[in-house]
């Protein structure tokens, strides 16, 4: 009986493995199959896998974590090419895994590249730099300027490069790029995110090379002025355009021309980032589009008044070359920022597409274009300039490809009225289009989602385009002989159409949504599901929308804090049982006031606690109460650096779930669940707290050793040299992103 079964066990194992080998073998079939289909779109993931690596830098806490991707991703690539017998399937993962790994080889090469010296804590110093960079801001009254230091007598190591505002009455005249200044200046090391989700102004500033910012002090001298040669156009032509055209206008103009937006007011950039047009205001793609373009159409109208010229048959390849010239021109000109750059060599591609004859617009110009940026600049895959610029222009091209869209906005045999509404229907949907493929990226960058930026865009884009920028280009060539008066005239009347869309569309009802802090996660899972719809082809493109689907749920799920603290420990935004935002300090200044108020979902200025149902406030603190789940939350503040009596400070705070101060606490004064003073807060900065999940979510998260980071710790060692640690002040404090126990 023994010798039968094993036979029969045998065949059954033997069955069962050919059955699973033939489904493996009909698997790998329907993927060839369906890659086969794709084969036109499969290298456009390269770029993805380029920025997926980069952005798993930024992602991943340290080297050890770096490194095991490094690997990972090599040791994928090698065993796809090993193990796989021919087929698409295998190179194309072998080609995506090694692409993730250079990616993220060549961001930790840059950032390891670009590192220099950071400013330890606080100073006030004497500093001689050679100018660099000169940014007027006549809106704030303010001139910044980016110095490369070449003497400093200050506390501690000397940073390679410094960023001082100073007060337009201070600036010396002459001051110019090239020039070389002495100037006092109290310096700040460059700021980490002030609350989870903020601007994390310390990346940017590491891999600019700025090692501190500041204002200086009068006087400011002039040790060596600027060569002649050095003088900088750029600042020329925008002090020409602001005196042609005043206010607001004037810095739009200007910002068309050259990339300054100092002279625009604050209230009108705050109107058009509301209106959706914003980006208007940056160099981008449509500038650069509209330079070459109006380049290009005057060069071959001029040249074909030659009867020979245009029988020749190459005044195209001219007119491309005096676009390409208009493109590298413009973009030097208006600083050659790493946005215009990019926008630059899109159009560079374009060009060269038209000159051999190939199709411009298509998704694998942009494939170049973002392979070229980030193998160049491989930290702007986590900036907003590069997601916004980049998603817009892959939608546009992937919606347009569809089969279904052409046939629908072909040019067709049609009265004149109904290629009019069609033009009018693609301009629209386009729009909506790009507003929900951007409103992720707003909402994870910004916080906030605008409804009515397709509408606004679709009269503020042909009105920049075709109006604006011909009529100031027109002007500022008739300012040669002294007769640009008509053109600056027409200029300003569009001008002051385009501020009155923005103003009338910001300040409509429901024009922005606020959004607290949206997950990481959940971004990511968007961002991976447009690049699904957008680069496949077949059905399976459909697959996409799950996870956009799953992140959009999941955001809006997401609930909003109760309670929001600085990293310094002055300021703090609590939520109270109406829904209303409250901040702690009645002198809170606009910029802390917009920050709390964004990063608690609240479109609007936050009220403040001393005036707040459930609050009581004095002089030197604030006990505030918040009913969350059936439970009342006890949230004690200081909000002077003036000694309150110990015995009764303490009592407070026994009596308290939250004890939070800028201050060192004595060592009785603990929170019942959670204490944030100003040594827990150096070890964890801002902090995000929801009571309903218990969850705590901090900007520092312990192990990070991204270099920004680290500088900023070291900061952190070096100030709080000689300070004794509270006994259990770090250990109630919950890790970055748990859950706490509540009592």
């Amino acid at each position: 009986m023994a010798h039968s079964a094993a036979p029969a066990s045998s065949k059954a194992s033997s069955a069962l493995q050919t059955r699973a080998a033939h489904g493996i073998a009909l698997i790998q079939g329907a993927v060839e199959r369906w890659l086969e289909a794709e084969r036109d779109q499969l290298v456009l993931w390269v770029p993805v896998a380029l920025g997926a690596g980069a952005a798993a830098w930024f992602v991943l806490p340290d080297p050890q974590g770096w490194a095991a991707v490094l690997l990972l991703a090599l040791a994928t690539s090698s065993a796809a090419l090993a193990v796989g017998r021919g087929g698409r399937a295998p190179v194309l993962v072998a080609a995506l895994s090694l692409a993730v790994a250079i990616g993220l080889a060549l961001t930790w090469a840059r950032a390891e590249r670009v590192a220099a010296p950071v400013l330890a804590r606080p100073t006030i110093a004497w500093v001689t730099g050679r100018v660099e960079q000169l940014e007027p801001l006549p809106a704030r009254r303010l001139t910044r300027v980016t110095l490369a230091v070449l003497g400093w007598d200050g506390a501690g190591r000397a940073p390679m490069r410094v960023r001082i505002n100073l007060d337009a009455p201070i600036v010396p005249s002459g001051l110019a790029r090239g020039a070389t200044i002495r100037v006092r200046a109290r310096l700040m090391p460059p700021a980490p995110p002030a609350v989870p989700g903020a601007y994390d102004f310390a990346r940017v500033a590491w891999f600019a090379g700025l090692g501190a910012t500041g204002r200086g002090f009068a006087p400011v001298t002039i040790v060596t002025p600027a060569a002649p040669a050095a003088s900088d156009i750029r600042a020329a032509l925008t002090r020409h355009i602001e005196t042609r055209l005043a206010g607001s206008a004037g810095g739009i103009a200007a910002a068309l021309a050259t990339g300054d937006t100092g002279a625009i007011e604050e209230s009108d950039a705050e109107a058009m980032r509301r209106a959706g047009l914003a980006h208007l205001l940056s160099v981008s793609g449509l500038h650069i589009t509209a330079a070459v373009g109006l380049v290009m159409w005057l060069t071959l109208r001029l040249l074909a008044l030659s009867p020979r010229l245009a029988l020749t048959g190459r005044l195209p390849l001219v007119a491309a070359a005096a676009g390409a010239v208009a493109a590298i021109g413009y973009t030097w000109l208006t600083g050659a920022q790493v946005p215009t750059i990019r926008s630059c060599v899109a159009a560079l591609m374009v060009l060269a597409a038209l000159v051999l004859g190939r199709e411009a617009l298509t998704l694998r110009l942009v494939a170049a274009g973002a392979v070229v940026v980030l193998l160049c600049w491989p930290e702007s895959v986590v900036g907003p300039s590069f997601q916004l610029s980049f998603a817009a222009v892959t939608a546009i091209i992937a919606f347009h490809e569809h089969p279904r869209v052409r046939m629908w906005f072909a040019g067709q045999e049609e009265p004149r009225w109904r290629a009019v509404l069609r033009g009018l229907a693609s301009l629209l949907l386009t729009g909506l289009l790009v507003e929900l493929t951007l409103m992720p990226i707003a909402v994870y960058h910004f916080h906030q989602a605008g409804l009515f930026g397709a509408f606004a865009n679709i009269v503020a884009i042909p009105l920049t385009t075709f109006v604006v920028m011909p009529a100031e280009a027109v002007a500022l060539l008739l300012d040669l002989v002294g007769a640009g008066a008509p053109g600056w005239w027409v200029a300003d009347r569009a001008l002051a159409f385009l501020l009155w869309i923005a103003r009338t569309v910001a300040g409509a009802p429901g024009a922005v949504t606020a959004l607290p802090v949206m997950p990481q996660a959940a971004f990511g899972a968007m961002v991976a599901g447009g690049l699904w719809l957008a680069i496949w082809r077949t059905r399976w493109r459909y697959v996409g929308l799950l996870p956009v689907v799953i992140g959009a749920v999941w955001t809006i799920a997401t609930p909003v804090p109760d309670l929001i603290v600085t990293g310094d420990g002055r300021h703090l935004a609590l939520r109270g049982d109406d829904g209303g935002v409250a901040i702690l300090r009645d002198r809170t200044g606009d910029y802390v006031r917009d920050l709390l108020a964004e990063a608690g979902g609240l479109d609007g200025a936050p009220a403040l606690l001393s005036g707040a149902r459930g609050a009581r406030c004095n002089r030197d603190l604030c006990w505030m109460e918040r009913h969350v789940d059936g439970r009342l939350w006890r949230v004690l503040a200081t909000r002077s650096l003036y000694l309150v009596p110990a015995n009764e400070l303490i009592s407070l705070c026994r009596r308290a779930d939250v004890v939070i101060s800028e201050r060192r606490l004595p060592r009785g004064c603990r929170g019942r669940w959670l204490t944030l003073d100003r040594t827990t807060l150096a070890r964890t900065g801002g902090v995000r707290v929801t009571f309903a999940t218990g969850r705590v979510a901090t900007v520092r998260a312990a192990g990070d050793s991204h270099p920004w980071v680290v500088a900023g710790q070291d900061e952190t060692r070096e100030g709080a040299k000689g300070a004794s640690m509270l006994a259990g002040g770090l250990s109630m404090l919950p890790a970055a992103g748990s859950k706490a126990t509540r009592p």
